[in-house]
């Protein structure tokens, strides 16, 4: 009794939270509502008026309470943190990995005492980067805008498992939240194959508790796959999901087209970070990904130069966080690379669309050409014989790619010759081939591409 009493004021104090910049943003939410409108489809200038004002309630929240932003937003000139309109969102400073890299407090904006989590990246690249939440912006703030298409809303009737890292980053423990909390599903927290949650138990618990929707990365998805065939366990009749939401690392059409077909279900994609959060959610086999407007504003911008790009044109994704007390993230650079689509006012949804082309330092330059990853693994994958597991090994502008074998009577050196012949013919690329017995799994995040000699 002890223990609830002294938790109790806590959770009143999240649950009646008034103080936040961002209960403001509800009126707005409340005005949509009356119009029967929400943030899937209200009208572009209905949007741009919203992140106009969400974008100065965030700047106003800085300046107020964070001095490395402030000093910046004075850096650039500006006396007052606000903005006249959208347009002048180009005079903000960017916000670039390096500057925040290992240093926790930099971008904190909030009490320390009010901090409810920290999540970190796992600074496989260097220092990791923080993100500190308080837990209004977990259980409310995130909460506040709506999106009937893109998620169903409730899933009481659900049964979620969720296979992503739990520790430290900020997906796994995220799409929990929103299950449990937001959307009322039961979930089953999995982990990817730590000590209490090896593979053979997950794919257990998935079917004996009838999973309806699993969250995962497509890696992860394709390994559950295969060792689910070895412990004889029949995808859609075992375990049988209706949806498949892949998020945490990219992956080719042909890549998810396959684990469809593996798990007999549909495939819907996710795009987002720890820094960030979710950002984008694409629609089945839909392509691009529904930008979640309400939460973030979006920008493209050619990486040289800082300068907006027109809308479908490539260029760097930068993020600004419209919806963090906490920790927000102003301008973000992300390293990835893609570019906008807009929708028409009266399209079912009129949130823009991002396409993501990879990530700035991603492409494989073969013989002075340079390629993106996702592409050879689509043309790759067309191929019925290689399996799921490969890597693209590159030294000194020359492609080695080692694949596996998949139920195929074609001999080794066959298989390899036909490999070499489509990816010549199919992306103008030469290359050597060599079938593998077997190649690691991974755990973590997929790293298909080994760079020798750098």
């Amino acid at each position: 009794m002890q223990q609830t009493a002294h938790a109790f004021p806590v959770l009143k104090a999240v649950l009646n939270h008034r103080t936040s910049h961002i209960e403001a943003l509800r009126e707005l939410y409340e005005g949509f509502a009356l119009k029967n409108k929400n943030v899937e489809n209200i009208s572009e200038e209905e949007r741009n008026d919203y992140h106009l004002y969400a974008v100065n309630l965030t700047l106003e929240h800085v300046w107020n309470n964070n001095p490395y932003y402030r000093k910046a937003l004075e850096d650039k000139g500006f006396s007052q943190p606000r903005l006249e309109s959208l347009d002048q969102i180009d005079r903000l400073p960017f916000l670039d990995k390096e500057v925040i890299r290992g240093d926790k407090d930099l971008l904190l904006s909030c009490d320390p005492k009010e901090i409810g989590q920290i999540h970190l990246t796992s600074g496989t690249t260097g220092k990791p980067i923080y993100t500190a939440y308080t837990l209004a912006d977990h259980y409310i703030h995130d909460a506040i805008p709506f999106y009937p298409s893109l998620f169903e809303g409730d899933s009481s009737s659900d049964v979620v498992g969720i296979a992503l890292p739990y520790e430290f980053a900020q997906p796994a423990l995220g799409f929990q939240r929103l299950y449990q909390f937001t959307f009322g599903a039961t979930v089953l927290s999995l982990g990817k194959g730590g000590y209490m949650a090896p593979v053979d138990k997950s794919l257990d618990v998935l079917k004996e508790y009838d999973a309806s929707i699993l969250i995962t990365t497509p890696s992860y998805a394709a390994l559950l796959a295969e060792e689910g065939e070895k412990l004889g366990i029949v995808l859609g009749e075992d375990i049988t999901p209706r949806k498949l939401m892949l998020t945490g690392e990219g992956c080719s059409p042909q890549f998810a087209s396959r684990l469809k077909e593996l798990w007999k279900c549909d495939i819907q994609h996710l795009y987002g970070s720890t820094e960030c959060g979710l950002v984008g959610v694409q629609l089945n086999d839909d392509t691009g990904y529904h930008v979640l407007e309400g939460n973030v504003k979006v920008e493209i911008i050619d990486p040289d130069s800082g300068i907006q790009v027109a809308d479908g044109e490539e260029g760097e994704v930068v993020i600004t966080t419209l919806l963090r007390e906490a920790m927000p993230f102003i301008r973000y650079r992300t390293g990835d690379i893609g570019f906008l689509e807009r929708m028409e006012d009266d399209s079912a949804i009129t949130l823009s669309k991002l396409h993501l082309r990879g990530r700035m330092d991603g492409h494989m330059v073969v013989d002075g050409i340079p390629y993106s990853p996702f592409m050879l693994e689509h043309l790759l994958l067309l191929l019925p014989e290689v399996g799921l597991w490969y890597h693209f090994v590159l030294e000194d502008e020359e492609l080695t790619i080692e694949i596996e074998k998949l139920h195929s009577d074609l001999t080794d050196e066959e298989l390899a010759d036909k490999v070499r012949s489509h990816m010549y013919r199919t992306a103008g690329i030469s290359c050597t081939v060599l079938v593998k017995d077997s190649l690691p799994r991974q755990f973590g995040k997929a790293n298909r591409i080994i760079r020798k000699g750098m």
